[in-house]
């Protein structure tokens, strides 16, 4: 890092000042980032869980294919998904809170015998995957601001802290260079005079 600064003490207090910023920062985004990696894992290992609860369910109903022909497929359809936000490590994260669904209406006594439980099928299924897509989505957002967290913490560890460090070395050994040549020229100066009187 290419860091700009001047060789006085306003500047070093500037750096230092600076310094302690990104030092304090630092274990509050390597706190956030591990929580992150945390709730990332959490949800990929749910998505994971649900994808295995369809796959087993979409097996046992594979048995019953013949049957699903005579299943009307606009009989049941998702009316609305409830959604609320709950804040993880300080990311807006989105929350399965309710799904609604809207049946029509059917004759009880003409339709095969087995529609509601093909009705209850559906909607189980159905709920498998959106929750799945809601857990693979707050994996995504967690993941995207984990990376820039991470990105983060790089930059502070490996970059700006070592250069606020080095640059703040570098004018004080400037100042302490300065203080001692002056010293030096008052004291030639004070021998010269010394040597007139």
């Amino acid at each position: 890092m290419n860091l700009k600064f001047q060789y006085n003490k306003i500047s070093q207090l500037q750096l230092i000042k600076q310094l302690g910023v990104r030092q304090k920062a630092l274990p509050t985004l390597k706190n956030k980032e591990s929580a992150l990696r945390v709730e990332v894992k959490k949800a990929r290992d749910m998505a994971s869980e649900l994808d295995l609860k369809i796959r087993d369910r979409t097996d046992q109903l594979d048995a019953f294919m013949k049957l699903w022909g005579e299943f009307d497929p606009d009989l049941i359809s998702v009316k609305d998904v409830q959604i609320k936000t709950r804040k993880i490590a300080g990311v807006k994260t989105p929350v399965l809170e309710d799904i609604s669904y809207e049946i029509r209406d059917f004759n009880l006594f003409t339709a095969p015998s087995w529609y509601l439980d093909g009705i209850g099928l559906v909607k189980e299924l159905s709920r498998l995957q959106i929750e799945r897509e809601f857990f693979l989505r707050k994996m995504h957002i967690l993941e995207h601001v984990r990376k820039k967290t991470t990105q983060k913490v790089n930059l502070y560890e490996k970059v700006q802290i070592p250069a606020f460090e080095e640059a703040i070395v570098r004018i004080k050994r400037f100042l302490e260079d300065e203080e001692n040549l002056s010293k030096a020229a008052q004291k030639i100066l004070k021998d010269r005079l010394e040597e007139l009187t």
